[in-house]
């Protein structure tokens, strides 16, 4: 009797490693986990390397896995029966899954001519913690989470190590939130932005700039306070340009931003960390052309500025915005809901001269030639136009 798509219970965690080609992505290893949705326990594994169609497009220092390795792997075809039979009719979980590894499995099974597995459910671990826990790890990558809690193996780029690392931060999230839930009161900030701090609060001497082990061969610069990654509240920034959507992320989605005027107090600690990351990225033997986070112009009487990525996700076919955008009035805050991308969409209410309070994080680069420190907007809080106003006056 054929098993249907409401037979099976079980939650299988998996991650793919891919590269880019010409034509798409090429699959370098597949890794999965079945998991008990009861108990949280591994029932069984399966992880193989996997060899593209044309192993001489990859790059040896890539992800840590050699065209040596890849070329004596089996090809997809050969691991197909194995791979939809762990996928097909279960609960599929992974981080970034909807936008990565969901598709790439779904576009190797057309490469095939074969029908690919189908979900009972998909669990995004990316879009749960944003939407749950929060901005508290930065850029809210599985490696941040490692570093966020101490006593988790960080992450190594190989597709089972991600997969049990991704089983294990969720397991000390929700201890965390179960944990804070027990008082409320206390563990809620008002202002939505509670691993944030403001500029006030945060000790030059207490900041960490340091490079990180992210996978073999690669490190990327950090920045921490005390034992926490840098993440910023800053209060009635005033817009100096609206939205731009000009630039692309290496994904090819949409590089939103703002840039708004930067206040001393602001100013003085991305200095502090803009000096000692590009000091930092000189030592590590980087040659791409540093970018400072605080733009200033000779000629300009204003305030210096700094820019303001917006990030987007996709969710299916549809590009989102990331960010949790408020607008505030006179009597309530309430969240605007953005269906989809769409830039017009928000180009009124980001206006010069608006003001907005803005939490974001510190995340650093180095693409193309280019490094520096961006900052990622997690949360913005657009004042409204008659609290504007009496900003203005004050």
């Amino acid at each position: 009797m054929a098993m249907t798509i409401n037979d099976r219970s079980e939650i299988v965690f998996f991650d793919v490693e891919r590269r880019r080609t010409g034509q798409g992505f090429a699959i370098l290893e597949f890794g999965a986990i079945l998991v008990c949705p009861k108990k949280l326990v591994e029932l069984r594994n399966y992880s193989t390397l996997v060899r593209p169609a044309d192993p001489s497009l990859l790059s040896d220092r890539s992800i840590g896995i050699t065209k040596d390795a890849v070329v004596s792997a089996p090809p997809f075809a050969y691991i197909a029966d194995a791979v939809y039979d762990l996928l097909h009719g279960r609960i599929w979980a992974g981080h970034n899954i909807l936008r990565f590894d969901s598709a790439c499995i779904r576009e190797a099974f057309a490469e095939i001519n074969r029908t690919p597995p189908e979900p009972k459910g998909i669990i995004d671990s990316l879009a749960l913690l944003t939407q749950r826990f929060g901005s508290r790890a930065g850029d809210m990558k599985l490696s941040a989470y490692g570093f966020l809690f101490s006593n988790i193996s960080i992450i190594h780029f190989r597709s089972l190590d991600d997969v049990r690392m991704n089983l294990e931060v969720l397991k000390y999230c929700a201890t965390v939130l179960f944990l804070e839930s027990s008082l409320p009161d206390i563990f809620t900030d008002t202002n939505g932005c509670i691993e944030f701090l403001e500029p006030e609060d945060v000790s030059l001497r207490s900041i960490s700039v340091a490079l990180v082990p992210i996978y073999r061969g690669t490190q990327r610069i950090q920045i921490w306070h005390k034992s926490s990654p840098l993440q910023l509240l800053c209060r009635n920034l005033k817009v100096r340009f609206g939205i731009s959507t000009k630039y692309v992320d290496d994904a090819g989605l949409p590089r939103s931003n703002i840039v708004l005027n930067a206040p001393p107090s602001l100013e003085k600690i991305l200095d502090e960390i803009d000096g000692r990351a590009q000091k930092l990225s000189l030592e590590s033997g980087s040659s791409s052309e540093w970018r400072p986070v605080v733009t200033r112009k000779a000629d300009f009487i204003n305030y210096p500025t700094v820019r303001l990525e917006l990030p987007t996700v996709a969710d299916g076919d549809m590009i989102k915005w990331e960010t949790e955008i408020y607008k505030e009035d006179a009597s309530a805050t309430h969240m605007l809901v953005c269906s989809r991308f769409d830039e017009i969409e928000l180009e009124s209410i980001f206006t010069p001269g608006n003001l907005v309070n803005a939490c974001f994080s510190l995340d650093s680069y180095d693409y193309q030639q280019k490094a520096g420190i961006l900052l990622v907007a997690k949360k913005l809080i657009i004042h409204s136009t008659a609290a504007n106003a009496l900003f203005e006056l004050q």
